[in-house]
């Protein structure tokens, strides 16, 4: 082992064992401690997974996880371990990655917008390779870190679903200029990056942003740069009813890698695969902690009450804590309900005794810009109950602390034993010997498909995956 993660970082749990399980297991114990503090079940596990389906689905791309997605202690660990790099947005980000050990050959300042205290910072720090998409960033960095090695950031979506106010990077007009200016400021370029977010989702937007990045490579290369570097970001999916579709989109991006940058032309490629690692393996619990309710409509002319329901529904906000803003939005039925003892009640199966009504969820501070979602039909719920999100793990988890000086919640981090022995045959560490090869293949009963990689011993270390 690589020494970032051990034992003393997780749970190591038997097969079977469930987020569920351990969920159900911590509110229990929460329950007679009487702590209603919000908390994260993380099984890394799944980050295992989702690593091992991804050098099988890209094994010419290797990873640089963007630390603004999930800063938690356990996933650093566990990606540092895996060999991954890491995608950093600020100086905060680059000294918590180099806290636990990672070296500055495998850190990416990946943001195109950068504070000159953050570039001193970087360069002070060993972190050489960063991105730039106008002349602004490029002075500044010409300036403060004359050793930076930089990525030319294209705007390749040029898809409907797109916003042009959502998107960085510079137009293939530009490109020529940006290069040219870099060439007089004795900066050295050495490739090409983009990054087509999660709203992006359809494959020949891929094929289509590679075939532009290989336009800015010739452009590059007649200037006399040496141009051997390539990323294709991120907006990978990362649920599990999604990997039909990321396996598609792999397959259109090999093929155009195959088109544009052949193996062996000596270009290296890389990513920033954020959601597809971590949203799974998350699972976020909220207490109850106010209720307030509001007058009920009046019913319209048709007898009826809000949303067309005989029965009449309050309005009932809650205020949970440390909910993320935002993301709640994004999930069509991902809810789980914890009332009425320890049951786990999925909402969209409610128990006929408690009907649905039009509610709002609210967070700690309690005002407009604390909404955390409007009209969602949950059953009436009292103080002390329990909400449960799934796929939590992307973009939950900040950095700093969160609003109103209240505390980070708390990670539980698990990971099964066939995870473990999955992540030392990835190092070509053997399993311990009490393991023959027909235990190490056994299916698992949670549904994981990782047996594949684990009878197949592994092509590289870590130390060469970036």
């Amino acid at each position: 082992m690589n020494g970032y993660l051990n034992e003393s970082n997780f749970m190591l749990v038997e097969e079977g064992l469930t987020s569920r399980d351990l969920l159900e297991s911590t509110l229990a114990e929460l329950c007679q401690s009487s702590d209603q503090q919000a908390f994260f079940v993380a099984d890394l596990g799944d980050i295992v997974k989702k690593h091992l389906r991804f050098l099988k689905a890209l094994p010419r791309v290797k990873p640089y996880f963007p630390v603004k997605c999930n800063s938690s202690g356990g996933v650093m660990r566990l990606l540092a371990e895996l060999g991954a790099g890491f995608a950093c947005a600020n100086k905060t980000e680059i000294a918590e990655v180099q806290s636990i050990g990672v070296p500055a050959d495998k850190i990416f300042y990946s943001s195109p917008c950068k504070q000159v205290a953050h570039i001193k910072y970087a360069a002070s720090h060993g972190v050489q390779l960063m991105a730039f998409d106008n002349e602004v960033e490029l002075g500044k960095v010409a300036r403060n870190h004359p050793q930076a090695r930089m990525l030319l950031g294209i705007a390749a979506d040029s898809s409907p679903s797109a916003h042009p106010s959502m998107t960085f990077g510079a137009t293939l007009k530009s490109c020529r200029r940006l290069l040219e200016s870099a060439k007089e400021q004795d900066v050295e370029v050495v490739g090409i990056s983009f990054h087509l977010g999660s709203h992006s989702l359809e494959p020949q937007v891929f094929a289509q942003a590679v075939a532009e990045a290989q336009l800015a490579f010739d452009m590059g290369t007649e200037l006399g740069y040496r141009m051997h570097l390539l990323d294709i970001g991120g907006g990978f999916p990362g649920t599990e009813d999604t990997r039909a579709q990321f396996e598609e989109i792999a397959a259109v991006i090999n093929s155009a890698l195959d088109m544009y940058f052949p193996e062996g032309c000596g270009v290296e490629i890389v990513a920033t695969p954020g959601r597809y690692y971590v949203t799974s393996a998350f699972t976020f619990a909220a207490s109850i902690t106010s209720k307030e309710e509001v007058p009920m409509e009046q019913p319209g002319s048709d007898g009826k009450w809000d949303h067309g329901t005989d029965l009449p529904c309050a309005r009932v906000p809650l205020s949970l804590f440390q909910l993320p803003r935002g993301r709640v939005q994004q999930q069509e039925e991902p809810y789980a309900l914890i009332s009425y003892g320890h049951t786990i009640c999925p909402l969209q199966k409610p128990c006929p005794e408690h009907p649905l009504c039009s509610s709002s969820l609210k967070g700690p501070l309690g005002h407009g810009e604390d909404q955390i979602t409007d009209d969602m039909e949950l059953p009436e719920l009292q103080d002390g109950d329990w909400l449960i999100f799934q796929d939590m793990g992307a973009y939950t988890i900040a950095t700093s602390s969160l609003c109103s000086g209240c505390p980070q919640p708390h990670v539980t981090y698990a990971m099964s034993r066939l995870a473990w022995k999955a992540l030392q045959l990835l190092q070509g560490k053997p399993p311990p010997a009490e393991d023959d090869h027909e235990s190490a293949c056994t299916p698992l009963s949670c549904g994981w498909e990782m047996v594949e990689s684990l009878c197949v011993p592994p092509v590289f270390t870590p130390a060469s995956i970036i």
